[in-house]
């Protein structure tokens, strides 16, 4: 049986659970999709896999749908963050976005010293995860963070997490992944002025960073995120 709409919920599935719909919900299924009683939806909430459920009940305000069964266990992405620099918003929502299609884990915005960003929606980022999630099918949703300062985040780094590092200034150097492994990893992607000599400095000192070069071209801050992923998941992650 064909679902059409995929509905992410904060709820529990499970066989015979029932689900309720909240305001927003109920009006984009049953005003905006027309969906009546009888009508099968699949639901994720990041835990518990996708579900085919029923509609049991239906009103302008709220609903029910019941779990029938589980379509997709739940498919967990590899141990890895995205960390970018925010840029202009319609481009930062295109990178969580890309983030959440590619398998990242968790996706942390930093503030770094040519950070153009000082403060972001987290809510909202979070939102577009899950959007992402609905529309690629998906059945997990990464954690966006709120913003935090770079320095910070690397006093703290778990010792064990390896970090490829995206150095502009390695352009055309022709370095990859190589033999580095697999593990929890991150991927750090720097603002559009880039990283300052400091930061460049205190990266490429630190013994859990894997320098890497993106190829021949400087590309954008959002090119770079997919291109960094997509280099990552082909070298070291679930795409093989």
């Amino acid at each position: 049986m064909t679902m059409k709409i995929r509905l992410y919920v904060d709820h529990p599935l499970g066989q015979g659970q029932s689900v309720p719909l909240d305001r927003d919900q109920a009006h984009y299924l049953f005003g905006v999709m027309r969906q009546q009683l009888g009508a099968q939806v699949a639901l994720f909430n990041g835990r518990d896999g996708e579900w085919r459920a029923e509609v049991v009940e239906a009103g302008k305000r709220g609903g029910t749908l019941e779990c029938r069964e589980q379509t997709r266990p739940l498919q967990m992405p590899p141990d890895l963050w995205l960390i970018f620099a925010p840029i202009k918003k319609a481009r930062t929502d295109f990178i969580v976005e890309k983030a959440a299609e590619m398998g990242a884990a968790r996706i942390i915005p930093v503030q770094t010293d040519f950070t153009n960003s000082e403060r972001i929606r987290q809510d909202r980022l979070q939102a577009h995860a899950v959007e992402a999630a609905e529309q690629c099918g998906g059945t997990f949703v990464p954690e966006v963070t709120d913003l935090q300062k770079l320095d910070r985040l690397l006093a703290d780094w778990p010792e064990d997490r390896k970090l490829m590092f995206c150095d502009e200034a390695e352009v055309g150097a022709g370095k990859v992944l190589g033999e580095a492994g697999p593990g929890p990893w991150a991927i750090l992607i720097g603002p559009e002025g880039g990283f300052s000599e400091a930061e460049r400095k205190r990266l490429h000192a630190l013994p859990f960073t894997h320098v890497v070069s993106l190829g021949p071209r400087i590309l954008r801050a959002d090119t770079a995120a997919v291109a960094a992923l997509t280099v990552w998941q082909q070298a070291l992650g679930d795409w093989g």
